[in-house]
């Protein structure tokens, strides 16, 4: 039996929603492929942008994730034409006819005889992925966890510099930071979070880390990647501080601040798509290895220490998160002591 192509049936679906199974159009128009695997190639602003297809006959196609493409659709039964035809039959093929080209017989004398065979059961196509539930953030109570700042921005960096007389590193910021404070200054949101990991991870002092941290712990999320980036930091610092100090329900406030962002999409596809990059993210993340050992391999240890710091706070950034599928909150911890050793060597 072949397929009579007529008798074929599609939907229309954006390819961002594409899963595995699927019976996918190609661009040829005439031929179908099932999708073995699907990924999602991100944009430079991590936009969900390119939808990868892999075929399981081989092959992968490329596909712009908002495009419109054509889906099998295998509920809908297909007819079919038999492979034999009544001027090629001979005598002896008139019985494997199909009933209505044969002529009048006799009656079957057994019941079930010349009834028809159950369909087979329709495939059913499995539904999309849930959209991801939006992230709650903090209560008022909960914020109150915070403490508010001791004056000014600029007098709590003040006073972080006089704790610290002859930590060059922390003066050096101090400095630049006395000039005045613009909380919509990237370069002064990344001056602050070099500051309290300055003071956590080369002077130990997690008090002032989080005093200094708190001023951009309370900034909300504007739209703006670049200068998210450090309040993120900020926040993933303060978590673990707050967990190593066993201050638990602080350290979930700051957990849930670092989260709101991510949840934000009210668009289901692109809420979809988001949850996707972003988990892959967390599964793989940036961890520096090939920097760390070519510094190292170059006897580069000022490099090295600069690749190290990066790497702790990717996995601060995890530990916030609460581990990812491939790295354990256990393992996680383990790894940050490692770091945090090798950095203050």
């Amino acid at each position: 039996m072949t397929e009579n192509p007529a008798s074929r049936h599609y939907s229309e679906q954006q390819a961002g929603s594409l899963t595995t199974g699927d019976q996918l159009l190609l661009p040829d128009g005439e031929r179908t492929a099932e999708i073995q695997h699907v990924e999602f190639e991100p944009d430079d602003f991590g936009t969900p942008a390119v939808v990868l297809a892999n075929l399981t006959g081989g092959g992968t196609l490329r596909i712009a994730a908002g495009s419109t493409v054509k889906i099998l659709d295998t509920t809908v039964l297909v007819t079919s034409v038999p492979d034999t035809t009544l001027q090629d039959a001979t005598p002896d093929a008139v019985t494997q006819l199909p009933v209505a080209a044969q002529p009048p017989a006799e009656q079957p004398q057994h019941p079930d005889e010349g009834k028809a065979a159950p369909a087979a059961p329709a495939v059913v196509v499995p539904p999309l992925p849930a959209i991801p539930p939006a992230a709650s953030g903090p209560s008022a109570e909960e914020l109150a966890l915070i403490p508010a700042p001791q004056g000014t921005p600029e007098a709590v960096v003040e006073a972080a510099a006089e704790a610290h007389p002859d930590a060059v590193g922390v003066l050096l910021l101090a400095d630049k930071l006395a000039k005045g404070i613009n909380f919509k200054s990237g370069s002064c949101l990344k001056d602050l979070s070099d500051l309290a990991h300055e003071l956590f991870i080369t002077l130990k002092d997690p008090d002032g880390a989080l005093t200094v941290a708190d001023l951009l712990n309370v900034l909300p999320f504007d739209g703006n990647p670049g200068r998210w980036a450090s309040v993120e930091a900020s926040l993933a610092l303060s978590s673990f501080i707050c967990r190593q100090d066993r201050q638990e329900e602080r350290a979930e406030v700051y957990e849930k601040l670092l989260r709101m962002p991510e949840n934000q999409e009210t668009d289901p596809f692109k809420a979809r798509m988001n949850a996707k990059v972003r988990q892959r993210s967390l599964n793989e993340p940036n961890l520096y290895d090939k920097e760390i050992f070519r510094s190292i391999d170059n006897s580069n240890h000022e490099a090295e220490r600069e690749w190290r710091l990066l790497r702790l706070e990717s996995l601060l950034f995890l530990r916030a998160h609460g581990g990812s599928e491939t790295i354990g909150a256990g393992e996680l911890q383990r790894r940050i002591s490692n770091e945090l050793e090798a950095v203050r060597a």
